[in-house]
């Protein structure tokens, strides 16, 4: 791999030039790839029972795993069911250090394709409320549906830039994570047609884009928040002199210090804040840091009155199937499709929303068809009626494909025409039950292909 000249200059004015020979050695290294367990849907060590993958723990992230670049866990039943997302080791850190709580408000405000914002709603429990966003539209379609894929309903996926935000949150969020657009130095190793973009558009480029978004992040947050502010680069540019510059102009935050790790390396002149290198442990380059805001966190009032006496019968005898008041919000119906939306206490009015809380299903003459996302919320002990599948039964896969399948009684609990799809207990989609014929209704856009 060839890298341009004028970027192995700036790693030797950061590291010297002996450390960026190591550096510059670890690209001969095999690629690492990881997975970080959904913690909302099953414990680790529940996990590591039925994985059928053999794992490494990354040390510095207790849900997540390396895993061997000749299989492929993206195939696999327990993927679609929302058990794992796959992500880079070092990725993972950043939402793992905001130490997000049950019942807070947080947000994402750079989230595609979702990988950190996966682990914030996982952590949140179905409590509280994320949101998540990003201003590339085809970018937030494809954030959507990992947060479905993981069970998250308690969300509003936003497509907008940071300072139009600003009008509807200000001073609303307990915690806010800003992994910012980069120069993406620190993924050349991963990924090598970044250096052309680097060549394109280097750190000079995306600074004053970080700063930005770093004080629209700092107007939401409320007194005694918390931003996680991550990029995937080494420049000093892009790092630490955005910190240093934030932290001069808005003079009531401060850092809070990272904990250790012997593969951490201690950001320059900042001691509080984090760098990874490749050459320091086993994951691809990142830059983190905490920072906090003066005041004393003030506590939310977040509804959730579900009141389904209003809504058709075929909704309410649909809902009635499972423990509704579990939802995220009070429930409407817009153009025949039914959400349980969150109740946020603030004005959406001119934001350009992908989906504010969860989509139920959608009225369709005179039935109801539940959809993929509330398939997906829901764990199959609360439904009725459930098929529950192994991982290797013929029957999964054709599933998966989207394929009508043949059942044997043993596998089927209840009686109800809406049936939850399983594998090993965990919810994959809805099918149609007709005897022991299942007509598939597995969303046409996630089968297996």
């Amino acid at each position: 791999m060839q890298l341009p000249q004028k970027y192995l200059e700036s790693m030797k004015d950061l590291l010297g030039e002996e450390e960026t020979n190591r550096y510059i050695e670890s690209f001969g290294q095999e690629r690492l790839y990881g997975l970080r367990v959904n913690t909302e849907k099953i414990s680790v060590e529940d996990f590591l029972k039925i994985s059928p993958f053999e794992l490494k723990p990354v040390p510095w992230i207790p849900n997540g795993f390396y895993y061997e670049g000749n299989v492929t866990p993206s195939k696999h039943p327990y993927y679609f069911a929302g058990l794992y997302y796959l992500q880079e080791p070092s990725a993972m850190t950043p939402a793992y250090v905001l130490d997000v709580n049950e019942g807070e408000r947080v947000l994402d405000l750079c989230a595609a394709p979702g990988g950190k914002s996966t682990e914030l709603g996982a952590k949140l429990k179905h409590t509280g409320l994320l949101v998540s966003n990003d201003i590339s539209a085809s970018r937030a379609k494809a954030l959507l549906k990992n947060i479905e894929v993981f069970g998250i309903g308690n969300v509003i996926v936003t497509c907008e830039y940071p300072q139009k935000l600003e009008n509807s949150f200000e001073e609303y969020f307990d915690k806010i994570l800003v992994d910012a657009p980069c120069s993406g130095e620190g993924m050349f190793r991963k990924d090598s047609k970044l250096i052309k973009a680097w060549e394109s558009n280097g750190p000079e480029y995306f600074a004053p884009i970080q700063k930005n978004i770093l004080d629209s992040a700092a107007n939401m947050l409320k007194p005694g928040g918390k931003i996680l502010y991550s990029t995937c680069t080494f420049s000093r540019l892009e790092d630490e002199d955005n910190i240093r510059d934030f932290l001069d102009n808005h003079p009531d935050f401060f850092l809070e210090k990272i904990y250790d790790y012997e593969g951490f390396v201690r950001a320059f002149g900042m001691e509080e804040a984090i760098r990874l290198f490749p050459h320091h442990l086993d994951g691809e380059g990142h830059f983190v840091a905490l920072l906090r805001r003066n005041g004393v966190l003030q506590e939310n009032n977040m509804p959730r009155d579900i009141d389904i006496s209003k809504l058709p019968a075929v909704v309410q005898d649909f809902l009635r199937e499972f423990d509704y008041e579990n939802l995220p919000g009070p429930i409407h119906i817009i153009n025949d499709k039914i959400y349980s939306q969150c109740d946020c206490n603030t004005d959406l009015k001119g934001l350009r929303i992908l989906r504010n809380g969860l989509l139920l299903g959608e009225l369709k003459k005179d039935r109801f068809e539940p959809s993929q996302a509330l398939a997906m919320y829901i764990k199959p002990e609360n439904y009725s009626t459930v098929v529950n599948l192994s991982p290797d039964d013929i029957n999964t896969i054709k599933y998966l494909k989207g394929e009508t399948i043949e059942i044997e009684e043993a596998s089927l609990r209840g009686n109800s025409k809406n049936v939850l799809i399983a594998v090993d207990n965990f919810s994959l989609g809805w099918g149609k039950l007709n005897g022991l014929t299942i007509k598939n209704k597995y969303l046409p856009g996630w089968r297996l292909m």
